[in-house]
This record gives C-alpha cells, structure tokens and sequence, in this order.
C-alpha cells in the first residue's frame, strides 16, 4: 500500500475501490500537514481508497478562488467509479462544498470559509453526511452560524485557523480531538 508520492501530482493510496475519499488541501495547508495527514491515516486504516491533492493556488490575487477549487475537485474525482466517495477539505479546500452538496457527498471540512457565501448555501443545502471542524480563534469560523446548520460540528475553544494555539502540547490535544472525531465520522459512514 505505498502512496504514489509525486509532489504536484495528486498521492494515490489504494484501498477498496468502491470507497474512495479524496483530500483537498489549504492554500499552504498542504496533505502532509497533521489535521489532511491524520484523515488519511483514519482512511486507509479503515480500507479507504484515497487521493491526496497537492495543488500550487495561482499567484493571481484576482482569482476567483471558489471556481479555482471545484474546478481542482471534479478534476480530482474524474474517473471515480465508486460506490462511496468522500471529500475532506481544508479551509480552502472547503470551497468544494458545492460540489459536495450537488453531487450528495459526505464531507470532512476543516476551518471551512464560512465568510464564503457559495460554501455556506451548500452546507444549508447539503443533505449528505458533514462534518464541519473549526475553532473559536478562527476569523473564518463562525460558531453561532454553524450551530444553525443540520450538520455535526467540533468547536475547538482558542484554535485558530490551523487548528492549534502557541503552545505546541496543546495544539497535540487539540490535533487529538479533532482526530477522534473525524475517526468517529467515517466510522458511521
């Protein structure tokens, strides 16, 4: 079960062929990172197929970010033939939520942009199973909104965006608990 690791190129782990997850990264949040690192762990433990994608985000500030991202995802699940498919996205990566929602998956989104109105009316409208992960230090979390969402969700109290604070022991139990929940979540799928 070695991953093809070709950086730039998406990192294929293969598992079941009938359930394949694919993981769609930050803006510098690359696979690698502990929270992307972590979900593929619970995924290929479980017998998950699954893809990483490494991307390199334009340098055009101009970019229309949202279009950017589902046009990465369908480009990612092109040629899934699978029963079962899940995406897991990282703040950025979130931006897929109207992929998600159109196509009836369930989804891990980690600090998902929620200022981002295309990410939000998916989530309103998405009837599949999702996780939603933030933290309360994160400009991009909104707790109140997302309590008012038909999704489970995990808040962590001083997180900020990465899902960690300045003091590294606390940042691992916060990485823990995050973990637990994501391993949870796949296990009810």
């Amino acid at each position: 079960m070695a991953p093809e690791a070709v950086f730039g190129v998406p990192t294929l782990v293969e598992g079941d062929p009938d359930r394949v997850a694919v993981l769609l990264p930050g803006m510098g949040y690359v696979p690698a990172r502990p929270l992307l690192h972590f979900a593929r762990g619970i995924l290929v433990r479980r017998g998950w197929t699954v893809r990483e994608v490494w991307w390199q985000p334009p340098a055009d500030p101009a970019t229309d970010w949202e279009a950017w991202v589902m046009d990465q995802a369908r480009s990612a699940l092109d040629g899934v033939q699978a029963r079962h498919v899940l995406l897991v996205g990282k703040s950025l990566g979130a931006c897929a939520a109207p992929l998600a929602a159109e196509r009836g998956l369930p989804a891990i989104w980690l600090t998902p942009l929620l200022g981002r109105e295309g990410v939000v009316a998916a989530l309103r409208r998405s009837q599949a199973p999702t996780l939603l992960v933030g933290g309360t230090a994160d400009r991009s979390w909104d707790g109140e909104l997302v309590r008012s969402l038909a999704h489970p969700y995990v808040e962590i109290p001083g997180a900020h965006h990465g899902l960690e604070t300045d003091d590294p022991v606390e940042s691992v139990e916060m990485l823990k608990q995050v973990t637990a929940a994501m391993s949870r979540f796949v296990q009810e799928l």
